[in-house]
């Protein structure tokens, strides 16, 4: 039987014989593999780590809770802005994910208890930031709390073979692992590398053309903290047959926002 693949992947691993054992005995929970290499081995360069601390000792560090929300708009399937505005509130109003306002007449006379929340909006667009950051200006919050909202780049366009551009998006990364919520959007390996580093389950948002449908969620909630492989290895028998990697190993299982190619680890319930 061969694996091809253009790359690492752990999934692929697992399903070697030869490296079965030992992979089994290194992450006997399966879906901490790239938490625990990501978390050891993937350490940013001193320039980054200053981003990351000061943005954090400025904002962050004070909060009662944050809530992270990395925004990614794909040029290939565009989505007008409102369209997915409408589904971010509608996931965070069905997710309880941020503090609830009341209505614009409602007389702001809440009092105000010592919470405090802090919003972290990562998009290369300024456009949901300001309109979730005036939200919170013109309304008070049902509980009282106080809720600060905060942006640190919008690029506006993605520039890959910028260093400083590339420096940004990874201390964006770290920033949002730190976050005690996190909300990213389907198929963005920006999101998949946050919530990785961070053990934690997002909750995806589903804003791609493919993913939405009539009556359906604006959001799920990631079934595993792994990274989806979106691009898998095939394997192939002798007879070049091809095999459903999931048939294989029952740790090995379809992507929340990837189908149906898309694969990722699991752990077994």
């Amino acid at each position: 039987m061969v694996v091809k693949s253009d790359g690492y992947f752990a999934a692929a691993l697992f399903l070697l014989p030869v490296y079965r054992n030992e992979l089994r005995r290194l992450f006997p929970v399966k879906e901490s593999v790239f938490h625990h290499l990501g978390r050891y081995l993937f350490q940013p360069a001193n320039p980054v780590w200053n981003i990351i601390e000061r943005f954090y000792r400025t904002h962050l560090i004070n909060s009662d809770e944050k809530v992270g929300f990395q925004i990614r708009l794909f040029r290939e399937e565009p989505i007008p802005f409102e369209d997915v505005y409408n589904r971010i509130m509608a996931c965070s109003e069905k997710e309880n994910l941020l503090p609830k306002l009341y209505p614009s007449n409602h007389d702001n006379s809440t009092p105000i208890v010592e919470k405090r929340t802090s919003v972290l909006v990562l998009s290369l667009s300024s456009e949901f930031y300001e309109r979730i950051k005036a939200m919170y200006y013109e309304k008070s919050t049902v509980s009282g709390e106080m809720v600060a909202v905060y942006q640190p780049t919008h690029e506006r366009e993605q520039d890959s073979e910028a260093k400083f551009h590339n420096q940004k998006a990874l201390a964006e990364m770290f920033l949002l692992s730190y976050c005690d919520k996190i909300i990213t959007t389907a198929t963005s390996t920006f999101g998949y590398v946050a919530h990785g580093l961070a053990g934690s389950k997002p909750w995806v948002l589903l804003i791609l053309d493919r993913l939405m449908k009539d009556g359906g969620p604006a959001c799920v909630r990631s079934m595993s903290v792994e990274p989806c492989l979106h691009s898998p290895p095939t394997l192939e028998c002798k007879a070049n047959v091809k095999i459903n990697p999931t048939e294989v190993e029952p740790y090995l299982r379809q992507c929340d926002d990837a189908p149906p190619m898309g694969l990722k680890l699991y752990d077994l319930v």
